[in-house]
């Protein structure tokens, strides 16, 4: 007898999840390496056949609208545990940084997707919130004299939008021992227009402190 759960829907069965987290991790990977990869290439790469991967996801828009779900979800939530009311402008674009990096295949992987399917508004929504916020805070740091007014706030967080996704992609594909995101922060902070030893210290501040809240 089947059961079902509070609304009344009927749970998935184990294989059924596990298949599904399959195809999920396999669809992170292909279209990480090739935003273009085949749904057939996926279904391959994650040891399903293709009657069960299409029983997922019927099509491309819908695995790629439940990865960018997923995906928004993780990067939203970084943020959020990132974030502290009273830090000033350098220690929040430090922490949002150090946040990105912490997820940082879901956050390379939204944007090459992003840049791949320019007309999705699904990727355009997911990122918004961290955006707006990166250029919020540029701003209130081009105001007190912290970051660099060479250039508006917006072009300036795209710009340094495309140096952490390179470093990422970089790190992924030969890693060059940055796990924690610290000297990635330390040369987005450098690029925004601090002084490297000033970006240095407050990125190691930032990170000693985290260690220090998670083992209290």
């Amino acid at each position: 007898m089947q059961t079902t759960d509070a609304l009344g829907r009927t749970p998935q069965r184990r294989d059924a999840q596990s298949n599904r987290r399959r195809i999920l991790v396999a669809a992170r990977q292909k279209l990480q390496e090739d935003p273009a990869a085949s749904l057939d290439g996926i279904a391959e790469a994650a040891g399903v056949a293709r009657r069960t991967f299409y029983g997922h996801f019927p099509s491309r828009h819908a695995l790629i609208a439940d990865l960018t779900q997923e995906a928004g979800d993780e990067l939203r939530q970084a943020f959020a545990t990132a974030r502290t009311t009273d830090a000033d402008p350098i220690e929040a674009m430090t922490r949002m940084v150090l946040a990105a990096w912490a997820v940082g295949d879901q956050y390379r992987m939204l944007i090459a997707l992003g840049r791949r399917h320019p007309g999705e508004d699904a990727f355009r929504a997911t990122v918004a919130p961290a955006r707006e916020e990166a250029v919020a805070t540029l701003r209130r740091g081009q105001r007190e004299g912290v970051f660099a007014d060479h250039l508006p706030a917006p072009v300036l967080a795209q710009a340094l939008e495309a140096l952490v996704l390179a470093l990422a992609e970089e790190n992924a594909a030969r890693p060059w021992a940055d796990p924690t995101g610290e000297a990635a922060s330390t040369a987005f902070l450098v690029a925004a227009g601090v002084a490297p030893q000033a970006a240095a210290l407050q990125v190691q501040d930032v990170v000693r402190r985290g260690r220090a809240a998670g083992a209290g």
